[in-house]
């Protein structure tokens, strides 16, 4: 009985661990000059959890505030604009955020984002547990497709 109860026990404190299981790949953000106020970063969301969650906001030291902004077709014009109540990531699913379509918009920078330079940035969910990641700055290149792309 009490090995039958401690592994039920063990696996669900498996479980826990794994249910905050949000994957953050390949980060990184374009390079800005002198006078830019603002940045992107860009990255895939891999929510290997199980549960839906919703990436709320994220912060960093090298811009004042941060918001999840998506790119939206108004008219004939191309706008951006803050994702309202964050941007959900179904369960066992990807999400890009990429030029053109949801990134995290980095408000009142600091200084430029040189080419080859790294700053953290903090992803908080409604669910799993803030990540920080190291974000790269550099020139876009290709991301390769991952699973299923939130589109609107």
């Amino acid at each position: 009985m009490k090995k039958t109860l401690f592994g039920l026990l063990a696996a669900g404190m498996c479980q826990m661990v794994l249910a905050d299981a949000i994957k953050i790949e390949q980060p990184w953000a374009r390079p800005t000059v002198e006078g830019m106020r603002n940045g992107g970063a860009f990255m895939v969301l891999e929510n290997q959890s199980g549960k839906d969650d919703v990436l709320v906001g994220a912060s960093t030291p090298v811009a004042k505030y941060t918001e999840v902004h998506e790119h939206v077709l108004q008219g004939d014009v191309m706008r951006m604009r803050e994702v309202k109540g964050g941007l959900p990531l179904k369960a066992n699913e990807s999400v890009a955020l990429k030029p053109g379509g949801y990134h995290v918009m980095l408000m009142g920078l600091k200084q430029p984002l040189q080419s080859g330079s790294k700053f953290p940035l903090t992803l908080k969910f409604k669910h799993a547990k803030p990540q920080t990641v190291e974000v790269e700055v550099r020139k876009a290149v290709h991301m390769p497709e991952h699973g299923h792309h939130h589109n609107h």
